[in-house]
């Protein structure tokens, strides 16, 4: 009892003064004192809080009555939909964990997480039911109870569940007493990554983290209460960074996206008055891109980007047509962007070309994250804060992932001194920001999305012709980043270009195959070891 004070004595926590933190409370209180404001909007669709919320309690009644509870994973392969939007709280309100799926994987890849995940609901929406349903037979779950979205707006798709999503929510009661965490440690949702040592991680988020990174875009990002968000971020990346949380928090609006293209983009903007999205840099740069008569719109717009460094002339051409960038960094670890580059008054009164190259660097932890570092991976030292010293960027704090589902040895190789090692070079500016000079070795950033160098690798040793591969990064004005591969053949073995691409094609999802193919002889170490900082030397020149 040495260590209690006068503050400890009889002052213990209680249901009064405790509960635990969880995103739900969000959409309550929302719900509670916005009930007739606009929540989602979507083609013909427009709810108003009350009838979201009345709708996500529905969702977690009906899991419920069907035996769904604490710890039970319900996946969702969906567009940024209505029904995606709903999931990140209808889910969590049985005590269930949510398993928001990239709608870019193949079959394979699904039923890879559909397995791992041990999902026990399986929600689908028409554009992607001919790829789950392949993955659904994959898959060893033979008791997964599958779901059908209905999307009137969409024309194609196939029934391959038991039920329609709306016949799911029938079942359930709009007054539904929901479960709060019992913990809040427990977990809220499953992400995965994109697998960059082989099969993805699957990385957990507890409530806590959640209720508190979401939170943090409010204050961080200067979000106006009633803000209209518009989803072109994808909500099964990192679940939408945390926003859908964030827009119940902020009695904001959900303005719903199916397909990312500049038109509907701007015209959600200028006739939705949105005032707030995401995305990766290809994104921007196909925004800043469009035809000038589709931007007329004439309020205030921000955007927060992250993924591969955005070029200085595409922050540029973006606030010269009205909208406002802010560069976050962050990783699936850290619930998305635990880094931004908090902008500083004094700024503004440089040059547009000085402010975009600010704008480049990663920055600072955000209110959410305790702490953030540039050291030395060894001995865990910090680099001088210099601008040029690299060393790797370690993270701590309350964005930070419980860990890897069912994979210990992974989850202690990441935690390291009490902090999380996010595998990234950079170097730390003397005041106190950020800046990523290169990404985690194997790591290829396309569009927003990780690409494992090693599975693309792993495909073309499959091809008869190929003795030896390497893939690395190679800079894109459009994507950012796509793969290159590097390739030594057989003696004897002829194979062009085009071919190999192909190969891959078939064996790989689309946005991970090759857009560039080198043949000759690879740089090795004297022990066998394939050089890839020449490699990648080497593509940047292409």
């Amino acid at each position: 009892m040495a260590d209690q004070t006068i503050y400890d004595l009889a002052l213990d926590k209680n249901a009064a003064n405790h509960v635990p933190l969880t995103p739900l409370t969000y959409i309550d209180r929302t719900a509670r004192v916005f009930p007739d404001y606009p929540a989602v909007v979507y083609t013909g669709v427009r709810r108003n809080w009350a009838e979201t919320y009345a709708r996500t309690r529905r969702m977690g009644s009906a899991l419920t009555r069907r035996g769904i509870g604490k710890g039970d994973t319900v996946a969702i392969v969906a567009a940024n939909i209505p029904e995606m939007f709903e999931a990140h709280f209808g889910v969590p309100m049985a005590g269930a964990v949510l398993n928001a799926i990239n709608t870019r994987l193949d079959a394979e890849g699904i039923a890879f997480i559909l397995n791992h995940g041990e999902a026990k609901v399986l929600i689908v929406d028409p554009e992607f039911s001919e790829v789950v349903d392949r993955a659904v037979r994959m898959a060893h779950a033979h008791d997964l109870l599958v779901v059908d979205i209905v999307d009137p707006s969409f024309e194609g798709g196939q029934r391959i569940g038991a039920l329609t999503y709306e016949e799911l929510l029938a079942e359930g009661d709009p007054q539904f007493e929901w479960l709060m965490p019992a913990d809040e440690w427990d977990a809220i949702a499953l992400n995965y990554t994109s697998g960059t040592t082989g099969d993805p991680k699957g990385v957990v988020y507890h409530h806590r983290g959640a209720t508190l990174n979401a939170l943090s875009y409010i204050g961080d990002w200067e979000m106006p209460h009633h803000s209209r968000y518009l989803w072109t971020l994808p909500m099964f990346h990192c679940n939408g960074w945390c926003f859908p949380w964030t827009i119940a928090a902020n009695a904001g609006v959900a303005v719903c996206l199916r397909a990312v293209r500049a038109e509907p983009i701007f015209q959600l903007i200028r006739d939705e008055k949105v005032t707030h999205f995401c995305g990766a840099p290809i994104v921007l740069n196909m925004l800043a891109s469009a035809p000038e008569q589709l931007k007329n719109f004439d309020h205030e717009v921000k955007v927060m980007t992250a993924g591969a460094p955005p070029p200085a002339k595409v922050i540029e051409a973006m606030e010269a047509t009205g909208i406002h960038v802010t560069h976050v960094y962050g990783l699936t670890e850290t619930y998305g962007p635990s880094v931004m580059c908090a902008w500083k008054t004094e700024w503004d009164e440089r040059s547009q070309g000085d402010r975009a190259r600010l704008k480049v660097r990663q920055g600072v932890p955000n209110s959410a994250l305790t702490d953030a570092m540039v050291a030395d991976p060894e001995t865990m030292e910090p680099v001088p804060a210099d601008g040029t010293t690299m060393g790797e960027v370690f993270m701590r704090g309350n964005n930070v992932m419980k860990g890897y589902l069912k994979n210990p040895s992974a989850t202690d190789k990441a935690f390291r001194g009490g902090w999380f090692a996010s595998g990234d070079l950079g170097v730390m500016h003397p005041d106190g920001y950020i800046e990523l000079k290169d990404r985690s070795k194997d790591i290829i950033i396309s569009g927003g999305e990780n690409i494992s160098s090693i599975e693309v690798e792993d495909v073309l040793y499959r091809h008869p012709a190929v003795m030896v591969a390497a893939v690395v990064a190679r800079p894109d004005e459009k994507w950012g980043e796509t793969p290159c591969a590097f390739i030594e053949l057989r003696d004897g073995a002829e194979v062009d270009e085009a071919e190999i691409i192909e190969f891959c094609r078939d064996n790989l999802a689309r946005f991970k195959t090759p857009r560039t193919v080198v043949f000759g002889e690879l740089p090795k170490t004297p022990t066998g070891k394939i050089q890839k900082f020449m490699l990648r030397a080497r593509a940047r020149e292409l």
